[in-house]
């Protein structure tokens, strides 16, 4: 054979190479693309759930603003995020550090409520409660957005919606059977968005935290002790006696991994809502943040811990350990917060890892 015909056996056999690999990309990308549709069409579907739901309450209830607070008014406020419900954390890769999965999470949500009532109850023991604030920041889902969580999570996002919506539900349920009235802002995360991308337009309405919202909003639409606000925009603003408490993921904060950690990038952000409020006329006392997975209270700034715990991903980066915690503290009319303390969660013996 000669020179010219092997050079163009090459490239005939090169050619069919690049065909079958054409092929393959166009198989995979029609079925992402199908999967895709699918999604959201199931989205679509688990949105008309909550189609019969009236407008989130705008205007905080009257029993968080009263006109003349008693001197011995208290407000119970609660910060649940970052509880990546349904992802699956593996211990044998964080060295025994932390598992996470559906049963465990059922079982953290449990303590998690049960510690709140004994905290409020007994640790501060004489305190008269107005009512309690359940601020949910987002990331209650870890998602399907990166390919390894669509492969490891326990369930599709339709299931975990609605197993998991049934389970704030309950929660709520404990809360307000103990403290009589409560109010509900949500806000959505990173994770929970229905796009590989995240999006600007339509940010809320196309994540499965506000589909949550809304599901357990539902749920209590005909019980009066317990409101909802659930914006369409990424924070929520809570009034509190005259103190105001901005409610937002944390995801908008850039940076952080200089020797200053994570409090730089916070600050910035911060101080650039504050001003944003105050040239509309508002202003708040205290944000209120998650993401960041580290429990860091300040009278300003409360950056919220997480109920998943340690994960790969911390892992590997070498992140700081923390143990899975959630934020508390109590609002008095006259010092704004008055009380920090991290709700702990965990319990590895029951949890069995």
């Amino acid at each position: 054979m000669s020179l010219k015909d092997q050079f163009a056996d090459e490239n005939e056999a090169l050619a069919k190479a690049d065909l079958i690999k054409a092929r393959r990309e166009r198989d995979i990308a029609t079925k992402e693309l199908t999967r895709i549709r699918e999604d959201l069409d199931k989205a679509n579907r688990a949105l008309s759930i909550v189609s019969s739901v009236e407008q989130a309450h705008l205007e905080p209830p009257k029993w968080m603003t009263p006109a003349k607070p008693k001197s011995s008014a208290a407000t119970l406020l609660l910060m649940l995020s970052d509880t990546h419900f349904d992802e699956v954390v593996n211990p044998d890769e964080v060295e025994g550090l932390n598992a996470y999965n559906r049963e465990i999470a059922v079982m953290r949500l449990h303590k998690w409520a049960t510690n709140t009532v004994n905290i409020a109850r007994h640790y501060l023991a004489g305190v008269d409660y107005d009512g309690a604030v359940l601020m949910l920041g987002g990331d209650i889902f870890s998602g399907d957005i990166h390919e390894e969580l669509a492969q490891t999570n326990e369930d599709s996002m339709i299931g975990s919606v609605l197993f998991w919506s049934e389970q704030i539900a309950a929660a709520v349920e404990v809360l307000v059977s103990e403290f009589g009235k409560v109010h509900v802002p949500v806000v959505i995360g990173n994770h929970g968005r229905m796009s590989r991308k995240p999006r600007m337009k339509l940010r809320a309405k196309t994540n499965f935290d506000w589909l949550l919202g809304k599901m357990v909003e539902k749920h209590f639409a005909k019980d009066k002790r317990v409101t909802f606000d659930i914006p369409e925009g990424t924070d929520a603003l809570v009034s509190i006696y005259e103190w105001n408490h901005l409610l937002s993921h944390g995801d908008q904060v850039s940076g952080g991994g200089g020797i200053g950690g994570i409090y730089p990038p916070i600050m910035r952000m911060r101080a650039r809502k504050a001003q944003r409020y105050l040239t509309t006329g508002q202003d708040f006392s205290t944000l209120w943040i998650g993401h960041w997975h580290q429990y860091l209270p300040s009278p300003h700034l409360v950056v919220n811990g997480s109920l998943k715990g340690y994960d790969e991903y911390a892992f590997i980066n070498n992140f700081q350990f923390e143990q899975p915690q959630q934020a508390l503290a109590v609002v008095t009319p006259k010092h704004n917060i008055t009380f920090h303390a991290p709700i702990f969660s965990a319990d590895r013996k029951a949890e069995k890892w």
